[in-house]
């Protein structure tokens, strides 16, 4: 597996580097309440800034729709920035505008960095226009002198920061897209055995690719999450009102019976912690994965965490292996009476006598939630939907245009 890299640049030195990072971290009332993708940044950024460049920082975050909205902005990131780096990021309050130009034109000397203000205030970042992505890329491009490409979270993307802009000028990926993709590659290309995926989430459509691409490589499939259901009506259970896509049943028996073909373990919760409604104060009880509606809420009851005889049962299953990739909480996590599964297979990551990786996105989110750091597991990537998209087989274009190949 090849990309092009921060060697391939050559000097820095007194040159201006823009990079694309994805700062896109949970803010809440101003205040960063995870920020674990700040950090996974840092070590590209102080590479950069040790070699002399003059840094420009992009990132988006939220979902803004082309216009500016304050509770999008980059502001608080730039303050943490900051306080990380132990160096002044001076912040511009716009993307290409008069503050960015006047901050660019300003930054006061080699190992210095400024973050723009959230990429998708501008329309032209996501736009399904190429040429107006290729304008606002242009005026991006018009800051620096070469482009780094960090951002492993959006390179599944076809946006103007991570495709356009990386034509434009002389560019090469980062640290830490580099370290994601050698984990990738572990994952992929000959993994150490006994390998297991465990993959929970709400939505079976959401998984379908990467079960698909997934089953002839693992040993172990562990399913849990609100996906679990569609999984026990393939099998011809009630499930309540429990999240079920009615559409995937007959997908989802084909793919248990194409498991049964390869000798791979498709391993479903035996028990489930079923409530009476969505909601931490809701009445709750555990009961087996085939007598869900048997419970004193009968078919109003919802699924909302995997049991603890299942959350044994898999914590044995990934202690035992020597490669384990999971994305996806076991339940809803959020809430305090349905967040043991997922705390169940966190812990049991963490004794990963190999490579344990806690696939990005909500996964992520919930071991820091759940009091875990990160350097208890052997990866957290920064990618959900990247890592899931790299796993199906899938091109991205990201990378594509970094000169990837597999």
């Amino acid at each position: 597996m090849t990309i092009r890299t921060l060697d391939s640049l050559g000097s820095l030195d007194g040159k201006t580097v823009i990079i694309r990072c994805d700062l896109n971290v949970p803010v809440k009332d101003g205040v960063i309440t995870d920020d674990g993708r700040i950090r996974a940044s840092l070590p590209t950024l102080q590479a950069l800034a040790s070699q002399g460049a003059k840094v420009v920082i992009v990132s988006h975050l939220g979902r803004p729709e082309g216009a500016p909205e304050a509770k999008y902005s980059l502001g608080p990131v730039a303050a943490r920035l900051s306080e990380l780096l132990d160096e002044p990021v001076a912040f511009a309050e716009d993307t290409v505008g008069a503050s960015a130009q006047d901050a660019a034109a300003t930054l006061a000397g080699d190992g210095t960095f400024l973050l723009l203000e959230n990429l998708r205030f501008n329309p032209g970042e996501t736009s399904k226009d190429d040429a107006e992505r290729r304008a606002f890329a242009q005026q991006l491009a018009d800051f620096a002198d070469v482009f780094v490409s960090d951002g492993f979270g959006v390179v599944h993307r076809k946006q103007a920061s991570v495709y356009e802009l990386a034509e434009m000028l002389p560019s090469a990926a980062g640290l830490l897209i580099e370290t994601e993709l050698g984990v990738l590659e572990k994952l992929t290309e000959k993994p150490t055995r006994p390998y297991a995926v465990v993959l929970g989430g709400s939505k079976v459509s959401d998984k379908l690719g990467v079960i698909g691409h997934l089953l002839p490589k693992v040993d172990s499939l562990l399913i849990g999450g609100g996906m679990l259901f569609t999984f026990l009506a393939a099998q011809g259970y009630q499930v309540g009102a429990s999240l079920l896509e009615k559409d995937q049943i007959d997908t989802v028996k084909g793919y248990l019976e194409k498991a049964a073909e390869l000798g791979v373990k498709i391993v479903l919760p035996t028990d489930v912690v079923v409530a009476s409604k969505f909601g931490a104060d809701a009445e709750h009880t555990v009961t087996s994965a085939e007598t869900i509606e048997e419970t004193p809420f009968g078919q109003s009851g919802l699924g909302l965490d995997i049991g603890p005889e299942t959350a044994a049962t898999f914590a044995g299953i990934i202690e035992s292996a020597h490669t384990v990739f999971w994305n996806g909480p076991m339940g809803v996590f959020e809430l305090a009476p349905f967040a043991e599964g997922t705390r169940s297979i966190a812990a049991a990551l963490t004794e990963v006598d190999g490579l344990g990786v806690v696939g990005g996105g909500d996964s992520a989110a919930a071991v820091r939630a759940l009091g875990f750091t990160d350097d208890q597991f052997g990866h957290i990537s920064t990618g959900g939907g990247a890592s899931l998209e790299f796993l199906e087989g899938k091109r991205l274009p990201g990378l594509d245009v970094l000169g990837w190949t597999a």
